[in-house]
């Protein structure tokens, strides 16, 4: 782990993969509810987590902190996705995987995936949650235009598009729950933390 100040209220922890990412995103959450911890947001990306809006002498609370391994991962609420698994690369996916389209699908229903961070468009999430070895790759060519609502895997990801744009990830399904909506309290259903579990419609 290393820290490195952004600007003058910002602080980066470089982690070594997603796992301790989600170590930290938790800790830090967990101790700024207690009151532990002074920052404005708390982001986590691929393998980073941002503070901003930090207090001084944050750096050296964070240099003492070690948080446990996987110790409050499973903290988050819990969100459905009903889908419909009809995706036009279903098929090649369950192929790069060795198994049946229904063996694909029962793969994607059985994981619960957990948001990593967010980007790419708002309220697209980044899932974890699959093994290394179910990873594939994104298309040779993006497609110029992916359905709002498309649930998708690229890498060692999934995520679900909240609107219609461009993309080169593999389509599995589609959900026709609104990801992103600057009308709720809180737009994005998807946050960093939260469990996902894609369900059959």
């Amino acid at each position: 782990m290393k820290i490195r100040r952004v600007g003058a209220w910002g602080l980066l922890i470089e982690c070594p993969d997603a796992d301790r990412v989600e170590d930290w995103r938790a800790e830090l959450w967990r101790r700024r509810a207690a009151g532990e911890l002074q920052a404005v947001e708390i982001v986590p990306g691929a393998r980073t987590v941002l503070l901003d809006g930090v207090a001084p002498g944050t750096e050296a609370l964070l240099a003492a902190w070690e948080p446990a391994p996987g110790e409050h991962r499973a903290d988050g609420r819990i969100v459905e996705i009903p889908t419909v698994f009809d995706g036009a690369d279903l098929d090649s996916v369950a192929g790069l995987w060795h198994v049946t389209r229904d063996e694909a699908v029962q793969r994607l229903v059985e994981t619960r995936l957990t948001v990593a961070f967010s980007g790419f468009a708002p309220g697209f999430a980044y899932l974890r949650g699959f093994p290394d070895e179910w990873a594939v790759p994104r298309l040779d060519a993006p497609r110029p235009r992916v359905p709002a609502g498309s649930v998708a895997l690229a890498g060692g990801w999934a995520g679900i598009y909240p609107t219609a744009s461009p993309g080169g990830w593999r389509l599995v399904g589609r959900t026709d729950q609104t990801l992103f909506d600057v009308r709720r309290e809180q737009p994005a259903l998807l946050t960093p933390g939260t469990r996902v579990q894609l369900v059959t419609t």
